[in-house]
Formats: C-alpha cells, structure tokens, sequence
C-alpha cells in the first residue's frame, strides 16, 4: 500500500521518551512484551454502513453529511486493534499513539465502507500499520496508525485517575 509521502517516519522521538524514568516494573513489562509482539503481515478489515452519527452534518447541519475524517481514522484504528488481538498477551490491548492519515474523498451517509490495517513494523511495544479506507473502487483514504501494547487494567486504572 503506497502512502503520498513515504519519506515520513513514525513514530518520531517516542522511543526515546519512552524510556526515560522507566520504573523496573515497566522494564519487565516492556519485556514480556518483547516476548508476545505480534507477527509482522497480521492484518484485518471493517466494514461498515457510514449512519448519520458519523458524518459532519451530525455535528453541524450546515455542513455536508458526508463521512468526518475522525469517524475514518476511527474505523482504520478497529482494523489495526483487531489485526493483532488474537497475538496480544493476555490482559494486553492495543491503544493509539499516532496518526498520519490522509482524507482523500468524500462520501456520504449510507456509504459502505471498508477500512483495512496491516501491520508492518514493530519498535519494541509500538506497532506501526499501514491502513486504508474504500468505497468500493474509491480509495478514500490512506496512511499510517501507531498503537502500544498496554495492560488493559493498569491502562483503564491510569486513565480513570485523571478524570476530574
């Protein structure tokens, strides 16, 4: 799958602030992780009727009621979760850290959809994923998804400390 600019990287520094202040605990973590990442090729595909919650009209009725680029990238970001669940460790999910994505065309309410993943590189916990959208023939959009591998309750735990 070509990308408009494949002279982009991803992800860019996260590595490195990845390992600053990195507790023993999240070593090992990092390290059972090393052990259960996913094979490189794993992919998976969505396919969806795009309702009305998901267009741009159902945020602002002056605006076409055409599929929003974030609904888009959300269906891209399924596909890569479920490429490689099947190969996460147990209690591990994926969540993600990165986009690069280009909203090419336009379609509207009622369209089908298929957005498809594929996993091509793994930088110890991230994963990286090649993913496109289509309406039938119509490439709609294409680019890149980063995810982690998190443990699902520490992840939730983390995340419901910081509601206010």
């Amino acid at each position: 799958m070509k990308r408009p600019d494949d002279s982009r990287k991803s992800p860019r520094k996260s590595e490195g602030r990845e390992k600053v202040g990195r507790s023993s605990k999240s070593a090992s973590s990092s390290a059972a992780t090393l052990e259960h990442r996913p094979r490189i090729g794993l992919d998976a595909a969505i396919e969806k009727i795009i309702p009305h919650g998901w267009t741009l009209a159902h945020y602002d009725p002056r605006l076409p009621p055409v599929l929003s680029t974030p609904a888009m990238i959300g269906m891209m970001e399924v596909a890569a979760a479920e490429a490689v669940q099947a190969e996460l460790p147990a209690g591990a999910i994926t969540v993600g850290t990165r986009i690069e994505v280009d909203h090419l065309k336009a379609v509207p309410e009622g369209t089908s959809v298929r957005a498809t993943a594929h996993l091509t590189e793994n930088k110890v916990r991230f994963m990286i994923f090649e993913v496109e959208a289509r309406a039938g023939e119509h490439v709609i959009g294409r680019g890149r998804v980063c995810r982690a591998i998190v443990e699902h309750a520490k992840f939730h735990a983390q995340a419901h400390a910081r509601k206010s």
